[in-house]
């Protein structure tokens, strides 16, 4: 009997990886989360398949169901969305399976800062623009964030920021990052990416509160945010296809007798 932990992706059921799809479609016990998770991403579980949406559920209930499954020998699949590796609430489910000794296997999911990078038609790594991404959140309701991991100090690298669980936190995020990025950093807010009802809004630091206020969005947001972000032609073309760059898949230089 196995757990697998699936990344079920941002929503479009079409976004399942091959093996993710499999495994929702051999498990006879399968355990999603309803609130991020749309019910059409498990629509490929068995007929007969015991099918719980664990929104409402504890871990305490959800960790129960596993036990019931591991005792008559079934495989469960735990569906979480994006990637289950990002805040996916699995550490705590996989010291459970450790200390009962159930094996528990992961399988990865597409995350959701990529599914808006691809709604918005965008690299998010720009050859001396932006070439790193930080992917964070914010102290709220939720856990505490560990000292030193805080808005201050990733604005110092003037990465591109991928802020998760923070859309009610619009005001403090303008406080803290303008200093840092300037007011007129453009900054991207993802309703539900890749939904049917997604909704993509497009501001700066200076706006983008506003915006977000107008349109209604308290929940299930992400925040895009940094100079990536900007609609610009004027970058620099990357190395990795540069005529004169040559590498082991792509030596233009003419064979010498010796090498011949």
């Amino acid at each position: 009997m196995t757990v697998y932990f699936v990344g079920a992706g941002p929503g479009d059921p079409e976004l399942l990886t091959l093996k993710a799809a499999r495994i929702i479609g051999q498990c006879p016990v399968c355990l999603y989360a309803g609130s991020l998770v749309p019910i059409e991403v498990v629509g490929c579980a068995p007929k007969d398949a015991r099918v719980l949406d664990t929104a409402p559920m504890t871990l305490d209930e959800t960790h129960a169901e596993i036990l019931a499954a591991h005792a008559k020998g079934q495989d469960v699949a735990r569906v979480h969305s994006g990637d289950p590796s990002l805040y996916g609430a699995i550490a705590e489910q996989i010291r459970r399976l450790r200390i009962d000794g159930i094996d528990y296997e992961i399988i990865p999911g597409v995350p959701a800062y990529t599914a808006v990078a691809a709604a918005l038609g965008q690299e998010l790594t720009i050859p001396e623009v932006a070439q790193s991404i930080i992917l964070t959140r914010m102290s709220m309701k939720s856990t505490s964030m560990p000292a030193g991991e805080t808005l201050e100090n990733f604005a110092i690298s003037g990465a591109t920021l991928a802020i998760h669980l923070a859309i009610r936190n619009m005001r403090e995020i303008e406080r803290v990052l303008i200093p840092h990025y300037g007011a007129d950093c453009p900054v991207v807010v993802a309703y539900r990416a890749s939904w049917p009802d997604q909704i993509i809004i497009r501001g700066t630091l200076s706006d983008i509160r506003k915006k977000v206020r107008d349109a209604k969005i308290t929940r299930t947001a992400l925040i895009l945010l940094g100079p990536a972000l900007k609609e610009q032609q004027d970058f620099v073309d990357s190395a990795l296809y540069h005529p004169d760059m040559e590498h082991v898949l792509r030596n233009r230089k003419t064979p010498t007798p010796d090498m011949a």
